[in-house]
């Protein structure tokens, strides 16, 4: 099977490493790929939203399987694109099409869909500069804090939480205004939920799913949750708080019923879905959805998939993923984001990185990297992910911790809290 996947983070790093262990692989290509992807597969100088270079790359090389990454080329309707070009109709796609992308693409399109649809989320209120009066009014409902999210994609940054009912009425102006730029024409005010988040991930034809596993990421720049909100500073696989009870009703409540509601709703999907949840008392509530796996989440779900992904993936296309092997490891894997110094403001690039491969009891996923002759330099804000396995979480966490301290570049850094909030309740 000759594959392209598109993206250059560490998501796609990951998803190259186990797609790369697949008996079924012929050939692997990453477009645009990183300093790590070129390791176990070859980097294409492609980017993802390029849909014209993409398809002409797809009948150069005799593409059977296309992954698609990140969320910007499945927003813009990638899949739709290929289809209608009729040039590819044996062509496997993993992700959905512009009407199922959609619920990430609009975060008021999502909250529709999960009310039409059952799906337990946050009271909400839509807002564009027509009706800010009623959404101040809305926000003066609600107590503190206060949630307000752009409609649109803003980088996983266009979420603000905020406490004074004063201040979230000036962000709710700011934003309408173009904090965000387009992404913040509509904001959605949500109803705050007080508990603890993690994210469920599944693979789904439309009508059977596959579930792949739990994890909860760190967003916050600093240690204690503090800080600005960054694309993810480490995360834990599997969730210690979600026990069998918990995710027997995130199945059912959820899961189930969001597949559902996409047939009902003539919404043809194959792709992954990302549940964004929150656990109140013992109750799953939405928060988002994905479409696509999350980043660093993959960088800890992929690694305990035993299965072959690429026998998952023609499964997804033939509709037999019921039947389809899909196991994991029972042990625990976490995740630590190195990332480089004004992140996420403004950043250095271009540092050299040392000690890759001194990292010996951890996968070293490359997020934002960049090969320059024979050094591999620093070309993003969250740079490397070590991923760490161990029988314990404390194992697991310990293995990571002591593989960061052997990367060097300059300018490092890295939370050294992850997944402290949880241990002990393995």
């Amino acid at each position: 099977m000759r594959v392209l996947l598109l993206g250059g983070g560490g998501r796609e790093h990951a998803l190259a490493w186990k797609i790369n262990q697949s008996k079924r692989l012929t050939k692997l290509y990453v477009a645009p790929g990183n300093a790590g992807t070129c390791e176990v597969a070859e980097n294409v100088n492609i980017r993802a939203t390029d849909f014209e270079e993409v398809a002409r790359f797809i009948k150069q090389e005799a593409i059977n399987l296309l992954v698609v990454g990140p969320e910007e080329p499945l927003v813009a309707g990638i899949r739709d694109y290929l289809e209608a070009d009729g040039s590819f109709p044996s062509l496997v796609i993993v992700g959905p099409g512009r009407a199922g992308a959609a619920l990430e693409g609009s975060k008021e399109f999502a909250k529709g869909f999960m009310t039409r649809h059952g799906i337990p989320t946050a009271a909400y209120c839509p807002v564009t500069s027509e009706n800010r009066a009623e959404g101040i009014a809305f926000l003066r409902r609600q107590r503190p804090p206060y949630v307000l999210k752009a409609d649109g994609l803003a980088a996983g940054k266009g979420v603000l939480i905020v406490e004074d009912p004063e201040e979230a009425a000036r962000e709710l102006g700011l934003m309408l205004e173009g904090k965000f730029g387009k992404a913040g024409e509509r904001v959605v005010i949500e109803e705050f939920l007080r508990g603890i988040e993690l994210s469920v991930f599944v693979l789904t034809d439309g009508k059977e799913y596959k579930i792949l596993g739990s994890a909860k990421d760190y967003k916050r720049a600093g240690e204690g949750d503090t800080g600005l909100n960054t694309g993810g500073m480490g995360a834990i696989s599997p969730v210690p708080f979600a026990d069998a009870a918990f995710n027997r009703a995130v199945e059912e409540r959820i899961i189930i019923p969001t597949i559902r509601g996409l047939r009902a709703d003539g919404i043809a999907y194959k792709g992954f879905i990302f549940f964004g949840l929150m656990k109140v008392g013992d109750e799953p509530f939405v928060i988002e959805y994905n479409v696509r796996l999350g980043d660093p989440e993959t960088e800890v779900v992929i690694p305990r998939l035993t299965s072959d992904l690429l026998s998952l993936f023609e499964a997804m296309e033939r509709g037999t993923l019921r039947e389809a092997a899909c196991e994991t490891t029972p042990r625990y894997q976490a995740a630590v984001m190195l990332t480089a110094r004004g992140y996420p403001g403004p950043y250095e690039k271009g540092q050299v990185i040392t000690g890759l491969h001194d990292a010996r009891e951890s996968l070293v996923f490359h997020a934002g990297t960049a090969a320059r002759g024979d050094a591999v330099v620093t070309n993003g804000g969250r740079v490397i992910a070590i991923s760490s396995r161990g029988d314990t979480l404390e194992e697991a966490l310990q293995r990571a911790y002591q593989d960061a301290g052997r990367i060097h570049f300059e300018g490092k850094y890295f939370r050294r809290d992850i997944g402290k909030d949880v241990k002990g309740r393995e």
